[in-house]
């Protein structure tokens, strides 16, 4: 069973994943995101569309910040989020038309997060 203490570290380690990495990347070269996931370029409104989400993780990374009160809420809000996001990259993937060179990684990733919060979600709510 997983101690309250490694749960907050794997929500941290998913929040700071997701804006360091997906985020900043979107926000800076929205293009750069659209080539390596999706193997394609996106369109003016894509540009600002990723930027947009860029700045939606920042604000559930800050939501979902672990602390006192907020541990079991913060592993939720990003269980759901990489839950999401893996299952859209795999419709994304099996069909065919998007996928770049990090396509199956950020599927992987995304679906090893939700095990590991999945399963600190599952300890912080058997409590």
């Amino acid at each position: 069973m997983l101690k309250r203490g490694v749960a907050e570290q794997w929500t941290v380690l998913a929040a700071v994943g997701e804006v360091a990495v997906t985020g900043l990347i979107l926000f800076i070269r929205p293009q750069l995101f659209a080539r390596l996931v999706f193997g394609t370029e996106f369109s003016e409104a894509g540009d600002a569309l990723g930027r947009l989400t860029a700045i939606a993780l920042l604000g559930l990374v800050l939501a979902s910040w672990p602390g006192p009160a907020a541990a079991a809420s913060s592993i939720s809000a990003l269980l759901i989020y990489n839950l999401s996001a893996a299952i859209f990259l795999l419709y994304v993937g099996f069909g065919g038309r998007l996928t770049g060179l990090l396509l199956w990684p950020a599927v992987a990733l995304h679906a090893i997060f939700t095990l590991l919060l999945g399963r600190a979600w599952l300890t912080a709510n058997l409590r």
